[in-house]
Protein backbone atom coordinates (compact mmCIF):
# COMPACT_ATOMS: atom_id res chain seq x y z
CA UNK A 1 0.00 0.00 0.00
CA UNK A 2 1.44 3.35 -1.10
CA UNK A 3 0.93 6.44 1.02
CA UNK A 4 2.04 9.95 0.12
CA UNK A 5 3.24 12.45 2.69
CA UNK A 6 5.31 15.60 2.85
CA UNK A 7 9.02 14.91 2.96
CA UNK A 8 10.96 15.96 6.07
CA UNK A 9 14.66 16.67 6.65
CA UNK A 10 14.89 13.20 8.22
CA UNK A 11 14.19 11.75 4.74
CA UNK A 12 17.29 13.37 3.22
CA UNK A 13 19.39 10.21 2.83
CA UNK A 14 16.56 8.29 1.17
CA UNK A 15 15.76 11.18 -1.17
CA UNK A 16 19.41 11.58 -2.14
CA UNK A 17 19.55 7.86 -2.98
CA UNK A 18 16.42 8.16 -5.13
CA UNK A 19 17.90 11.15 -6.92
CA UNK A 20 21.04 9.12 -7.65
CA UNK A 21 18.95 6.23 -9.01
CA UNK A 22 16.90 8.58 -11.17
CA UNK A 23 19.77 10.52 -12.73
CA UNK A 24 22.59 7.95 -12.77
CA UNK A 25 20.13 5.53 -14.37
CA UNK A 26 19.70 7.91 -17.33
CA UNK A 27 23.15 9.43 -17.82
CA UNK A 28 26.74 8.55 -16.95
CA UNK A 29 27.61 10.12 -13.56
CA UNK A 30 30.61 12.44 -13.29
CA UNK A 31 30.63 12.14 -9.50
CA UNK A 32 30.97 9.08 -7.28
CA UNK A 33 27.86 7.65 -5.67
CA UNK A 34 29.00 8.45 -2.11
CA UNK A 35 30.10 12.00 -2.91
CA UNK A 36 26.85 12.74 -4.71
CA UNK A 37 24.60 11.22 -2.04
CA UNK A 38 26.41 13.19 0.65
CA UNK A 39 26.20 16.46 -1.30
CA UNK A 40 22.59 15.91 -2.33
CA UNK A 41 21.59 14.84 1.19
CA UNK A 42 22.96 18.09 2.58
CA UNK A 43 21.00 20.06 -0.03
CA UNK A 44 17.80 18.11 0.72
CA UNK A 45 18.12 18.73 4.49
CA UNK A 46 18.74 22.44 3.94
CA UNK A 47 15.84 22.90 1.51
CA UNK A 48 13.33 20.86 3.50
CA UNK A 49 14.31 22.64 6.70
CA UNK A 50 13.68 25.99 5.00
CA UNK A 51 10.38 24.69 3.57
CA UNK A 52 10.26 27.35 0.89
CA UNK A 53 10.58 27.63 -2.06
CA UNK A 54 11.38 23.88 -2.37
CA UNK A 55 9.26 21.12 -0.86
CA UNK A 56 8.90 17.44 -1.67
CA UNK A 57 6.34 14.68 -1.44
CA UNK A 58 7.35 11.07 -0.90
CA UNK A 59 5.66 7.78 -1.76
CA UNK A 60 5.97 5.37 1.15
CA UNK A 61 5.42 1.63 0.89
CA UNK A 62 4.69 0.46 4.44
CA UNK A 63 5.29 -3.16 3.38
CA UNK A 64 8.95 -2.38 2.59
CA UNK A 65 10.78 -2.20 5.87
CA UNK A 66 14.29 -1.93 4.39
CA UNK A 67 13.66 1.21 2.28
CA UNK A 68 10.04 2.33 2.66
CA UNK A 69 10.42 5.56 0.62
CA UNK A 70 10.01 4.37 -2.97
CA UNK A 71 9.29 7.61 -4.81
CA UNK A 72 9.46 11.37 -4.71
CA UNK A 73 8.42 14.55 -6.45
CA UNK A 74 9.88 17.99 -5.86
CA UNK A 75 7.90 21.24 -6.00
CA UNK A 76 9.42 24.69 -6.34
CA UNK A 77 7.06 27.60 -5.77
CA UNK A 78 7.78 30.56 -8.03
CA UNK A 79 6.31 33.87 -6.96
CA UNK A 80 5.54 36.19 -9.86
CA UNK A 81 5.89 39.93 -9.89
CA UNK A 82 2.69 41.45 -8.41
CA UNK A 83 0.09 42.60 -10.91
CA UNK A 84 -3.07 44.68 -10.58
CA UNK A 85 -5.36 42.63 -12.86
CA UNK A 86 -6.31 39.76 -10.58
CA UNK A 87 -4.09 37.08 -12.11
CA UNK A 88 -2.73 34.57 -9.65
CA UNK A 89 0.83 35.35 -8.76
CA UNK A 90 2.29 31.86 -8.37
CA UNK A 91 3.73 29.23 -10.66
CA UNK A 92 5.00 25.81 -9.63
CA UNK A 93 8.00 24.05 -11.11
CA UNK A 94 7.55 20.28 -10.74
CA UNK A 95 10.76 18.25 -10.81
CA UNK A 96 12.22 14.82 -10.17
CA UNK A 97 9.04 12.75 -10.19
CA UNK A 98 10.61 9.33 -9.74
CA UNK A 99 9.45 5.95 -8.45
CA UNK A 100 11.70 2.93 -8.11
CA UNK A 101 10.97 0.41 -10.88
CA UNK A 102 9.80 -2.31 -8.47
CA UNK A 103 7.15 0.06 -7.06
CA UNK A 104 5.76 1.44 -10.30
CA UNK A 105 2.20 0.86 -11.32
CA UNK A 106 0.38 3.71 -9.62
CA UNK A 107 2.77 5.40 -7.18
CA UNK A 108 3.80 8.03 -9.75
CA UNK A 109 0.16 8.83 -10.45
CA UNK A 110 -0.52 9.20 -6.73
CA UNK A 111 2.46 11.55 -6.31
CA UNK A 112 1.43 13.63 -9.31
CA UNK A 113 -2.18 13.93 -8.14
CA UNK A 114 -1.02 15.06 -4.69
CA UNK A 115 1.30 17.64 -6.27
CA UNK A 116 -1.55 19.00 -8.41
CA UNK A 117 -3.84 19.13 -5.37
CA UNK A 118 -1.17 21.00 -3.42
CA UNK A 119 -0.78 23.51 -6.26
CA UNK A 120 -4.51 24.13 -6.56
CA UNK A 121 -4.86 24.48 -2.80
CA UNK A 122 -2.07 27.03 -2.66
CA UNK A 123 -3.15 29.48 -5.34
CA UNK A 124 -0.84 28.27 -8.11
CA UNK A 125 -2.00 29.31 -11.58
CA UNK A 126 0.14 26.86 -13.57
CA UNK A 127 2.54 23.99 -13.15
CA UNK A 128 5.51 23.72 -15.50
CA UNK A 129 7.96 20.87 -15.99
CA UNK A 130 10.46 19.31 -18.36
CA UNK A 131 9.43 15.65 -18.78
CA UNK A 132 11.51 12.62 -19.59
CA UNK A 133 10.42 10.81 -22.75
CA UNK A 134 8.97 8.03 -20.60
CA UNK A 135 6.84 10.39 -18.46
CA UNK A 136 5.12 12.43 -21.19
CA UNK A 137 2.09 10.12 -21.36
CA UNK A 138 1.58 10.34 -17.57
CA UNK A 139 1.44 14.12 -17.70
CA UNK A 140 -0.83 14.16 -20.75
CA UNK A 141 -3.28 11.86 -18.92
CA UNK A 142 -3.46 14.44 -16.13
CA UNK A 143 -4.28 17.40 -18.35
CA UNK A 144 -0.84 18.82 -19.09
CA UNK A 145 -0.18 20.28 -22.51
CA UNK A 146 3.13 20.20 -24.31
CA UNK A 147 4.91 22.97 -26.17
CA UNK A 148 8.35 21.89 -27.30
CA UNK A 149 10.26 20.41 -24.37
CA UNK A 150 8.09 22.05 -21.71
CA UNK A 151 4.77 20.80 -20.36
CA UNK A 152 2.30 22.85 -18.35
CA UNK A 153 -0.98 22.49 -16.53
CA UNK A 154 -3.16 25.50 -15.94
CA UNK A 155 -4.68 25.11 -12.50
Amino acid sequence: MIEVRAATPADAAALAELRWEFRAGRDEPVESHDAFVDRCGQWVRRELTAGDPWRALVAVDRDRHDRPIVGQVWLHLIRKVPNPVGDRERHLYLSNLYVQPASRGGAGTILLRQAIEWARGNGVDRIVLWPSNRSVSLYLRHGFSREGEVMELIC
